[in-house]
């Protein structure tokens, strides 16, 4: 498995999820999770703007500093496959699958370490954004 930092890891899924609520884009389809600089890659038609930079992560940081418990739950595939998108699985999960929730605002199927409260995950900084070919890059860090 790959080896993750918890409170990125957990920071890219409130980030996922924030896109998906104020864009309406799907979940990054790539992502590159280290500890000093993350960056993520969305299907998108545009760049953003200063200020939505600014909002976006003015949301991941309101949804961090809510204290939201992070918590997990084995659900059957079956049931999983009608709900999730589980494209980025290994082939090998077996018959039930992580759920991975951040209180109310996120449940996604995972196989990476998360911290256990968003209280743990620090303050989240949007380093930069670029837009190409209808590829929009993230780049965050956490101090």
């Amino acid at each position: 498995m790959k080896s993750y930092d918890p409170q990125m890891h957990s920071a890219e899924h409130i980030l996922n999820q924030t896109m998906v609520r104020q864009y309406g884009c799907e979940r990054s389809f790539s992502s590159h999770i280290e500890k000093k600089k993350s960056k993520c890659d969305y299907h998108f038609d545009r760049p953003l703007t200063v200020e939505e930079e600014l909002a976006l992560a003015g949301q991941v940081n309101q949804i961090i500093s809510g204290n939201h418990c992070i918590t997990e739950q084995l659900v059957a595939m079956e049931e999983a496959m009608h709900t999730f998108n589980l494209k980025r699985l290994p082939e090998a999960v077996g018959s039930f699958v992580r759920i991975v929730s951040i209180g109310d605002y996120d449940h996604c199927p995972c196989i990476g370490p998360h911290v256990q409260n968003t209280s743990e995950i620090g303050v989240f900084q949007l380093v930069s954004t670029s837009f190409e070919e209808g590829i929009l890059r993230i780049r965050f860090k956490l101090k």
